[in-house]
């Protein structure tokens, strides 16, 4: 790497990690702000806040990636350009591609290292987060979102009433079906254990339904004590029940498509959030690209600041209504990738195009 190309780099790394740092340290005073409404319950102490909103950062800086990456590599081009650091880098023969390469190389490590943080490290610590508040609070984590829930699983149809903790249920109902227009049994149970691969149900009625030579339905009692059934899903998929789709890894997120596509059930809200993951990165180097549009238009001006400030605000505009269609999509039914990566790929050819332009001149 030539000593140019590494003073850019440092400089772009300064900026970004100096607007990580201002952005999750104003996040965590704001949040532990909000926790002290909780400090001095049961035995939530304010060491125990600041554990909570400390562990919570790795999920809040993965969030805000592309915003935190964009605001820290126009801020050092900024610099560059309003000292006349850039005049000085194209005189010495690097052209303005040059530089938007070595800026887009450095924007995409830096994404690619608070991906993997958002994917290894942040469900670990905001689960860990989470389960410390609670039992400081004195409150049972899974009573907190004691809800039922409907599983499909094959020809099984499973309602749980009662979720108390991921693995005893409770007010059980497991509706077995030969083909999609006819049952087979109705079981209803007390309670249920689920071990991860198998639902054992206690103490309840089982409703066999069969058909006689002159096609009436019989339907005969019995009372059941206990039966276990295999299943397809396991504890990480109960656990994703009571989560939002952003609140999943892609790992989970990839499962749970593929556990509800099997069993032929809607997907739209998990596909566009895996789909948003996809094209995130190369919406990040559309919206780069586009910004820089702005500090290299006008390395002489006054109005530098302004200008790069203008190129920001189309940048977050563009990645807003980005998201917009994401949720369009969901509503309208459209095709969700094609909307989600369409407006990035318009605007990252527009974008190359004009700099390339810009870079010949």
């Amino acid at each position: 790497m030539k000593i140019l190309d590494r003073y850019i780099v440092k400089t772009m790394a300064f900026y970004t990690l100096s607007v990580m740092f201002i952005w999750l340290g104003v996040y965590a005073f704001l949040n532990f702000i909000n926790e002290a409404n909780s400090i001095g319950h049961a035995d939530y102490t304010a060491i125990n806040a600041m554990f909570y909103v400390v562990l919570d950062l790795p999920s809040v800086a993965y969030a805000h990636s592309s915003v935190i990456i964009l605001l820290g590599s126009l801020l050092a081009l900024g610099h560059l350009a309003a000292t006349s650091q850039l005049i000085i880098v194209r005189s010495s023969g690097t052209s303005i591609m040059g530089i938007t390469t070595i800026v887009v190389k450095v924007a995409l490590v830096f994404i690619s290292v608070l991906i993997l943080m958002g994917e290894l490290i942040a469900p670990m610590a905001t689960e860990y987060a989470e389960n410390s508040r609670s039992k400081a609070l004195g409150q049972n984590v899974q009573t907190k979102s004691q809800q039922g829930f409907w599983v499909k699983d094959n020809n099984s149809i499973i309602h749980v009433n009662k979720n108390f903790d991921g693995h005893l249920f409770g007010d059980v109902t497991l509706i077995k079906l030969k083909n999609s227009n006819t049952l087979e049994s109705v079981t209803h149970a007390d309670s249920a254990i689920f071990d991860g691969k198998n639902l054992k149900l206690e103490q309840g009625d089982n409703y066999q339904i069969s058909k006689n030579q002159k096609k009436f339905y019989r339907i005969e009692p019995d009372y059941l004590k206990q039966k276990k059934i295999q299943v397809s899903f396991d504890q990480e998929f109960i656990s994703s029940l009571s989560k939002e789709p952003y609140e999943l890894s892609t790992w989970h997120l990839l499962k749970k498509i593929n556990f509800l596509a099997e069993n032929n059930l809607a997907t739209d809200a998990f596909e566009v959030e895996l789909y948003k993951r996809i094209v995130k990165p190369f919406t990040l180097v559309a919206m780069i690209i586009f910004s820089m549009l702005f500090v290299f238009g006008s390395l002489r001006d006054a109005s530098l600041g302004k200008k790069v400030f203008l190129g920001l605000m189309l940048s977050l505009t563009f990645e807003l209504f980005s998201r917009i269609g994401s949720v369009l999509s969901l509503r309208l039914d459209y095709n969700h990738f094609l909307i989600a990566s369409i407006p990035t790929l318009i605007v990252l050819i527009f974008a190359l195009i004009l700099l390339k332009r810009k870079s010949a001149q």
